[in-house]
């Protein structure tokens, strides 16, 4: 404790310098660090009510979860996560969920609702293993269990890997450099091997192939994207993967959702899209801030999935056909 509260009227700069795991937790939840002479104490007294609320947390809060990150050690080698569960909260007026739903490793599960109906919250509840202290009130468990302290502020074993629509590469290094790095990183024995594997597993995802020799920062969206989803699925720690908006990710969706499957991945996936939603097994429908229900993908469901792919194919065959500079005069 006397830690704690000589580090929380130290200058933010200082403490980047002697605890950077804390800034990464200051930075992970949206704190101003602009200053870096301000202290945290000079920083969250500074914080109103509404701002606070922003964040789902409250001062206390904020030291505790400090306090956490000071005593994280490594999470033990040999841990697996088989399971995350969800006990329900309550949603924006206070209703209550009334669910309990098990993500198990191995599985696919969609989120569907409309935009600013809670996805988003939801998934930062599952990120942060939530113990009743966020906005929504829920409890995350890990393999059945409340998550320990250390796994929950482990900066080194996130819970959820997030991949978007939107990713950009800075490095400059080729794509082989780029995974080998990662595997190296990971203590991986022969990280030549795995990242071979890795390109290859990538351009089986991508639209347009790439050779290990090209320049992640000259990688198209799609195959970006493809890389990205192979690398998560083979070097990866995290065990729950967040797959957010890819419908127009130009990869081939089924093949990356059975990649993570493959290596025992608990999969989410918040989309708009029919398609997507109903390649998984069931979905959570996400109304007014909560879980309103839980739908398991029905065998008509699974019939209308192979309807929607066939006309899905054809749309993906004209528009190759217009890139190729052929015209569509024939009746569609």
């Amino acid at each position: 404790m006397e830690l704690l509260n000589k580090l929380l009227n130290e200058p933010i700069h200082k403490i980047r310098e002697d605890y950077p795991g804390v800034v990464l937790y200051l930075q992970d939840i949206d704190l101003d660090l602009s200053n870096p002479d301000q202290s945290i104490n000079e920083l969250l007294g500074a914080l109103s009510t509404d701002d606070f609320d922003d964040l789902g947390l409250d001062a206390s809060n904020v030291r505790e979860h400090i306090l956490a990150t000071l005593q994280t050690e490594q999470q033990p080698s040999g841990f697996l996560v088989q399971s995350v569960t969800i006990l329900g909260g309550h949603n924006k007026s206070g209703n209550p969920e009334n669910v309990s739903v098990t993500l198990r490793s191995g599985t696919v599960t969609s989120i569907v609702g409309p935009t600013g109906s809670g996805k988003s919250r939801l998934l930062a509840d599952i990120e942060w293993m939530a113990q009743n202290d966020t906005p929504t009130g829920r409890i995350i468990l890990v393999n059945d269990e409340k998550p320990d302290i250390s796994l929950r502020f482990s900066l080194e074993h996130k819970l959820v890997a997030q991949l978007s629509q939107n990713m950009n590469f800075v490095m400059d290094v080729s794509v082989l450099e780029f995974i080998a790095l990662h595997a190296e990183s990971r203590n991986i024995a022969q990280p030549e091997q795995i990242a071979a594997e890795v390109l290859r597993q990538a351009n089986l995802l991508a639209g347009e192939p790439f050779d290990g020799e090209t320049a992640v920062t000259a990688l198209s969206g799609g195959q970006s994207r493809a890389l990205m989803i192979a690398d998560t699925a083979f070097l990866s720690l995290s065990p729950v993967v967040l797959i957010d908006e890819i419908e127009n990710a130009g990869i081939d969706r089924k093949k990356a959702l059975s990649l993570l499957v493959r290596n025992d991945k608990i999969v989410l996936i918040a989309t708009h899209d029919p398609i997507l939603a109903l390649m998984a097994e069931r979905r959570l429908v996400i109304k007014n801030g909560g879980i309103n229900c839980i739908l398991k993908t029905s065998e008509a469901e699974i019939k209308n999935l192979e309807v929607l792919q066939d006309l899905d194919n054809k749309f993906l065959s004209y528009r190759n056909r217009l890139r190729n500079g052929e015209q569509l005069d024939s009746t569609l």
